[in-house]
């Protein structure tokens, strides 16, 4: 089965929506019923649905070149396509909503730890979570008005715009600003060394070669972890947004949006096992190969991140 971008864009086109409603349904249910329980599953799958939307996202681009030729290739598309304005449009909107999705998706998951470490949720931290998920969920109902509009005419309200779309304002900026580029690329390797810096300690602990560090030391490095995953997909997705026609169809920037989606599918269940971080006891087998793997799986990021000027001709 040939399974293409636009294929799997239709996919899974629907999940950042529905499912982060879903999410932020239950979340609210759980505030009101006090149920911790209930809780935990919301921010579980607020946080789920943040990393599912990148894929999302990405092959979006990769349908558009698909129905209407290349992203840098300002043409209309072929007699009877769709209107490229308002491919774009909806990308701009796809793009605002991306950035607010991770956003919520970062403070869901920091919600986890505190519960993890206090057995609460603090209030500011719940008040965060409503605050941006709210604006999540009207950026991407916007974006998703817009991706129906492009194939249903008879639905269409929305007027063509004659402004450059934010996706496309974004990427020109950071394609044609050569110190944003320099600096982007600074930021994703300090994120990407917070990342590795926390999980190399704690695997180190893990497997009796850091005994002299308690685990609650370590257990307060995991938010720079997080801060260092946060840095590189907004980094990241900025690079893309520059030049997507460089990523899309690139087997080494598909490589390693699968190893990035298990790396934090790998920080998640990290964050919600509660036996790693205990001193006395011997180490759990489970946590020691969570550990081993989260190795094994930002090696694969790193190793196809490098490949995508070598396999791909990203650049």
């Amino acid at each position: 089965m040939d399974l293409s971008a636009t294929h799997v864009h239709l996919l899974l086109n629907h999940f950042p929506t529905v499912g982060f409603i879903v999410g932020l349904g239950l979340f609210i249910i759980g505030l009101a019923a006090k149920s911790d329980h209930l809780k935990v599953a919301s921010l579980v799958t607020m946080f789920g649905i943040a990393l599912l939307t990148i894929p999302v996202y990405v092959t979006g681009s990769g349908a558009q070149q698909q129905v209407c030729g290349p992203v840098n290739v300002p043409e209309p598309c072929p007699e009877g396509g769709p209107s490229r304005v308002l491919i774009e449009m909806h990308e701009g909107a796809a793009f605002r909503s991306l950035l607010w999705m991770e956003l919520a998706g970062l403070l869901s998951w920091l919600g986890l730890w505190q519960y993890r470490r206090v057995q609460r949720i603090p209030g500011w931290n719940v008040a965060l979570i409503l605050l941006v998920s709210f604006v999540t969920v009207a950026t991407v109902a916007q974006a998703a008005n817009l991706g129906g509009e492009i194939r249903h005419p008879d639905i269409r309200v929305t007027q063509e715009s004659t402004e450059v779309p934010l996706g496309r304002a974004v990427g020109n900026y950071v394609a044609n600003t050569p110190f944003v580029w320099a600096a982007g690329e600074t930021l994703h390797m300090i994120g990407l060394s917070l990342v590795i810096g926390v999980v190399l300690l704690i695997d180190l602990k893990l497997f009796g070669y850091a005994s002299a560090i308690p685990y609650a030391t370590l257990d307060r490095l995991l938010p720079w972890a997080m801060l260092g995953f946060a840095l590189n997909i907004y980094t990241g997705m900025h690079f893309f947004v520059a030049s997507p026609w460089q990523y899309v169809g690139n087997v080494a920037m598909n490589w390693k949006l699968v190893f990035l989606m298990a790396a934090g599918l790998n920080m998640l269940l990290f964050t919600l096992d509660p036996t790693w971080g205990r001193d006395g006891p011997a180490t759990p087998e489970r946590s020691k190969v969570m550990a081993a793997t989260a190795i094994v799986l930002w090696v694969g990021v790193m190793f196809w991140g490098s490949m995508l000027p070598f396999i791909g001709q990203a650049f």
